[in-house]
């Protein structure tokens, strides 16, 4: 990509078959914020649970041609994102099996819950997948030592394996794009995300059109499958360095 300073935006469609929530999340990635194509990393539809997949999939359909489409896994239940037991990587090739079946190109990733293990990134390089699942940030309600991944700006990955992840972190959450309107954007990339269930908020969800309007007119507005396609990051960090 040329050189510059960029900004995309991400969504964890968290209930996408609750009739309310995804109608104002349709509504805003169709609207498009400050210029912004919102990626939809979606919860696939939990069997378990009696989710409706033909929904499921007309609304993924639906999301696909508004913005780029990922995969968001929750290992638990819908409502409990990270996972309990199993084999996490297991059940991501499991859903991304399931997507690529359904005629569904999907090749971004974010672990619910931020979750994420070395097993699960040799899972998602094997699969060609795009990583966003680590954060700039800390998130607050996570224990000490929980299984996740810090970066501060798209890198590889190095993992035990040889293979490289490319990982394009998520670097802002709602509050903190709502703060940045009073302090510079430092990250070469910045990368916003939110819930769709905040945009139930009305002060969370004009707090999010506020923010991607003034973050649009700060930054070139791109989206996460232009930067998985175009960018080649120049630094490496090893996964054993990744860590909390």
């Amino acid at each position: 990509m040329p050189g510059g300073r960029y900004a995309v935006v991400s969504c964890h469609v968290e209930r996408p078959l609750d009739d309310e929530v995804w109608g104002l999340f349709s509504a805003l990635q169709e609207r498009r914020p400050g210029g912004f194509r919102i990626a939809a990393l979606m919860r696939p539809p939990d069997q378990g649970a009696g989710e409706d997949e033909i929904r499921w999939l007309g609304r993924a359909r639906a999301a696909a041609e508004h913005g780029p489409l990922g995969l968001h896994t929750h290992w638990t239940a819908p409502d409990h994102a990270r996972p309990t037991g199993g084999d996490p990587a297991a059940r991501v090739r499991e859903q991304a099996g399931w997507l690529s079946a359904r005629g569904l190109e999907v090749s971004l990733f974010c672990g619910g819950g931020w979750y994420m293990d070395v097993g699960l990134a040799e899972a998602l390089a094997e699969l060609g997948y795009t990583d966003c699942t680590a954060t700039a940030f800390r998130p607050p309600y996570l224990d000490d030592g929980a299984a996740r991944l810090g970066a501060s700006g798209p890198c590889y990955l190095q993992l035990p394996s040889g293979r490289n992840l490319l990982e394009l972190p998520t670097t802002h959450s709602l509050g903190m794009l709502a703060r940045g309107l009073l302090a510079p954007y430092r990250p070469s990339v910045v990368h916003a995300y939110f819930h769709d269930t905040d945009l139930l908020d009305p002060k969370r969800r004009a707090a999010l059109a506020v923010g991607l309007v003034f973050l649009g007119a700060k930054r070139w507005q791109t989206d996460l499958a232009e930067l998985q396609r175009d960018l080649r990051p120049a630094k490496t960090m090893s996964f054993a360095n990744s860590g909390p």
